[in-house]
Formats: structure tokens, sequence, C-alpha cells
């Protein structure tokens, strides 16, 4: 039979012993959900899945093209990057959700806490050389373009990333990518490889790919209705306005046939 003492003991003790028992079982919750395994450059998948599901609250996104996509060998993929849309990102999770395959995407930055972050959603830094490894190991990388206020065109594409591409000798595919401000309703369409009509050596040769694939994205975001801001100038589409209700149709899940593919060559 337990002392006076000793009960007294127990007593006193025992908040902090139900402290440090809660203590270890949040640890425990959140290691369980936030360290699993990652791969060479520090993707986590099961950390990606959650962020899928967890994407769908904001966008609902439709991937047309995807047979362009390889099936094992790697492949640079570049979208238009509408300000504050997260394209890169959104187009990454949802091409790897449709293709099943692990798709990263260029643009973290090498700073804590949303480096690491990023880097476990896929994120690479924007450099060559990281990205030249991923693609000669057979990845898909997602590349955006310089950021335009609105889903009229695509930015400047940094022919030195392009570079990587040519390096490695993967697949080049351009792809537009529709969102909007105030909606879920998203589209990421992916187009067929660009290749320059003359094979070329050195610099040219990135720089060439660099500006077909920037007009190769025009043309499929030309044939999406122009510009989407996500506010009520859509509706007035000024010279456009026969195509306002094409900029909103092209946004509906899952569409018959992809309005794109008869139009890139």
């Amino acid at each position: 039979m337990a002392s006076p003492a000793q009960r007294l003991a127990d007593v006193v003790t025992l908040p902090a012993r139900a402290v440090a028992g809660t203590a270890r079982g949040t640890v425990d919750t959140l290691r369980t959900f936030g360290v699993d395994e990652v791969d060479d450059w520090g993707r986590d998948a099961r950390l990606v899945e959650r962020a899928t599901a967890v994407s769908r609250l904001r966008w609902d996104v439709a991937v047309g093209g995807v047979e362009h996509v390889p099936v094992r060998a790697g492949a640079l993929v570049v979208v238009n990057a509408r300000r504050f849309a997260l394209a890169p990102l959104f187009a990454a999770l949802a091409i790897g959700d449709v293709t099943g395959r692990p798709v990263r995407f260029v643009g973290r930055p090498d700073i804590a806490p949303f480096g690491p972050l990023l880097q476990r959603l896929g994120g690479l830094l924007p450099i060559t050389a990281e990205l030249e490894g991923a693609l000669r190991a057979g990845e898909i990388v997602v590349l955006g373009a310089d950021h335009e206020a609105t889903n009229e065109r695509a930015g400047t594409v940094d022919h030195h990333l392009v570079g990587a591409a040519v390096a490695t000798r993967v697949r080049v595919l351009p792809a537009a990518t529709i969102s909007s401000t105030t909606g879920r309703a998203a589209r990421v369409e992916i187009g067929r490889e660009v290749r320059p009509a003359k094979p070329r050596r050195g610099p040219l040769a990135e720089l060439e790919l660099a500006d077909l694939v920037e007009h190769r994205i025009d043309d499929l975001l030309a044939e999406a209705g122009g510009t989407l801001t996500g506010t009520p100038l859509d509706w007035l589409g000024f010279d456009r306005f026969d195509q306002s209700l094409f900029d909103l149709g092209v946004l509906m899940r899952s569409p018959p046939r992809s309005p794109f593919r008869s139009a890139v060559r």
C-alpha cells in the first residue's frame, strides 16, 4: 500500500505526466502525417497525395492532351502562368493525378519554410543543373513561363532552363493553363511535342526552341478564347464578345473532345 507521501507525489506529478503524454501523442501524429519517405529530389509521394486532395477544394482541373505525355521517358512541360494563379503547381498536381507518374515543377525558393515544403511537393530549384538531372533521370517536369496578368498570352520562356531539355534530348511539350481568380474551374491542355524545323547545336538551339514553345502556348490559349481575368470584364470581351461563351465552355470539366488537338500541328 502506497504511503501518504507517495500518494501526494502522484497527485503533484499527474498533470505533468498527462501533458507529457499528450505532447508525445501530438508529436507522433505530426510525424506520421508529415514525415514520409522522400525520393532523390526530396519529393514526398504521400504528402503530394494529400496536397492533391486538398487542392480540389480550390481547383477543379480538367486535363486534356494526356496522350502526349510519355509513359516512362522524361519530358519538360512548359505552361503559361497567370499572376498569383500558381499554375506550375496546380498543373503538376493535375498531370500527376491523371498520369499516375511523379510530376515535378520548377520554381521553389531556396529558403525556409517555403523552400523545403515545396521541395516535398515536387519543387525544383530554378537552376539548369537540377532540372537537367531530373530530366536525365526520366522525370516529368513542369516549367512556368514568366507571369502575365491574364490568360491571354504566355510570358517569356527561360531559354536557359529549356536548354536542359536540349542537353538531355527529352520532349518539350507546350501546355495552356486556364484558371480564374473567383471560380474553381481550371484546365490544363497539353499540346504536341515542339520540334524546330532544323536541328541546331549550341545556344541557338535553346533560344529557338524556347521561342517556338512560347508561340505554341499562345496558339493554344487563342483556341481557348483569349483572356480570362476572373472579373466581369470576361463577359464584356470588347472585340471578342462573341467568344465569351466559349471562354466559359472550355472550362467545363470533361468535354467530349478537346478543342485544342486539331489546332496544333
